[in-house]
């Protein structure tokens, strides 16, 4: 990649630019456009959003999903900042209290960080879900964001270390949180699952992205602009549709 590439992904992966940039497409794709209220038949779906970033950014991911038919609620993790240990138990209960909502098994949908934390709530309770969905999420090394991700996520440490609650700790980096994570994100996935990932993501290297457990699906989106491609929605759609067909329609909403 060029100088002059390289600038134009670097700015790309702004929040503002990539909203810029992002929503007018995307609103007027076809993938968004296109409505298909019975394709979900009511399967749930849990929203986990990035590192730094809560249930809003995913709010269009949600809006798309309720268009089909699906029934999508948001993770209520805050802004995904805290200790991963902690955020996969508050995550569990969310996963409980929306199987019970919904009626059956549903589908975990998280991008960046919330797919790694998606992830690990896969491998601890199958039974509870459908599919796993993880966009641009750096699952083979829990470490392996990019340097200026990690030295924010360490600051947070140093934060936790002085008393500040709800952050980031340095046993999710060296210690038992760090070790037990790592372990679980190796273990074999039991649902089905599908990974996006992005040559252009200059957050999350594409390589720890594609997850060997799952269907890996390539797209051209930067990092902060993936949930707002048209493409990522238009290979998710025809894919989310054929786990939904394994349920019958429910009444059921969140």
């Amino acid at each position: 990649m060029g100088v002059v590439e390289a600038t134009r992904a670097v700015a790309r992966e702004q929040l503002l630019v990539a909203m810029a940039l992002g929503i007018p497409s995307l609103l007027s794709h076809e993938a968004w456009r296109a409505t298909e209220p019975d394709e979900g038949r009511g399967l749930g779906v849990l929203l986990v959003p990035g590192f730094g970033f809560g249930d809003w950014s995913l709010r269009l991911t949600a809006t798309w999903l309720r268009k089909r038919g699906y029934v999508p609620t948001g993770a209520r993790i805050g802004m995904n900042v805290g200790c991963t240990s902690e955020l996969v138990d508050r995550l569990e209960r969310r996963l409980e209290g929306h199987v019970e909502a919904t009626g059956g098994p549903v589908v975990l949908f998280g991008q960046s960080r919330g797919g790694g934390l998606a992830r690990l709530l896969a491998v601890r309770r199958p039974e509870l879900v459908r599919g796993l969905v993880m966009m641009a999420s750096p699952v083979l090394d829990q470490l392996g964001a990019h340097p200026s991700v990690m030295r924010v996520a360490r600051s947070l440490a140093r934060l936790s270390r002085a008393g500040i609650p709800g952050l980031l700790n340095q046993d999710c980096f060296e210690g038992t949180c760090y070790d037990t994570n790592s372990t679980a994100l190796a273990r074999p996935l039991e649902v089905p699952a599908i990974a996006v990932y992005s040559r252009n993501d200059l957050i999350a290297p594409w390589r720890l992205c594609a997850d060997p457990c799952a269907e890996c699906v390539e797209v051209t989106s930067s990092h902060t602009g993936m949930g707002l491609d048209p493409e990522v929605y238009r290979l998710l759609g025809p894919r989310l549709a054929a786990w939904a067909r394994s349920r019958e329609p429910a009444a059921a909403t969140a």
